[in-house]
């Protein structure tokens, strides 16, 4: 059933709203709850996520939060970087594909539930199994405050770091954001705080 709530999402964007409305009647049709959340439609089997809809410049998609465990015999999943571990979408151009896909999307939707009902876990990776920049790591071997304050941080904060560390290419860069970022971490905050 509509939830009132997310009526608005669907005639926000013109560009994606006949996909979108194709894609809440699949997931409406499938019995799930219909709820707003991050301010997108989530879709939920008592109480816990299990798919949304979101649009972007170039496509709209299906997020199956779980959607590492389910199994893609059709191939339609994506990861949408390297650093999303258990995420899954499914991306659309156009509302053919979506019509051509509905069977697929009904039955991946099913999966997704049976998956949340029979508790399966996924293994997430440790903050330990990230990449610590070169340049960050020469750091906190030369300095034993930083080391300890960022040991102290919580996992996700260093995660965050991590990162953001490593993700440019030239080490003039990931020397520079470990620069600005040491201040921070010696007062243990996180890279957003």
């Amino acid at each position: 059933m509509n939830n009132t709530k997310v009526d608005f999402y669907f005639s926000q964007n013109e560009k994606w709203q006949k996909e979108t409305r194709k894609l809440r009647t699949i997931i409406l049709d499938c019995q799930l709850t219909e709820e707003l959340k991050w301010g997108t439609p989530c879709y939920t089997y008592q109480k816990n996520n299990i798919v949304l809809i979101h649009d972007f410049k170039e496509y709209c998609a299906l997020l199956f939060f779980k959607g590492a465990l389910l199994k893609d015999t059709e191939a339609v999943l994506i990861q949408q970087s390297a650093n999303v571990q258990l995420a899954r979408q499914i991306r659309f151009k156009n509302l053919h594909q979506i019509i051509k896909l509905e069977p697929v999307l009904k039955k991946y939707i099913y999966q997704a539930v049976e998956v949340e009902k029979a508790g399966v876990k996924f293994e997430f990776k440790k903050t330990e199994d990230f990449e610590t920049a070169a340049e960050f790591q020469k750091k906190l071997d030369d300095n034993p405050d930083l080391k300890t304050a960022f040991e102290a941080l919580t996992p996700g904060r260093q995660k965050a770091y991590k990162l953001f560390f490593s993700a440019p290419k030239q080490s003039k860069t990931r020397e520079s954001r470990v620069e600005k970022s040491i201040p921070k971490i010696l007062i243990g905050k996180g890279l957003n705080d």
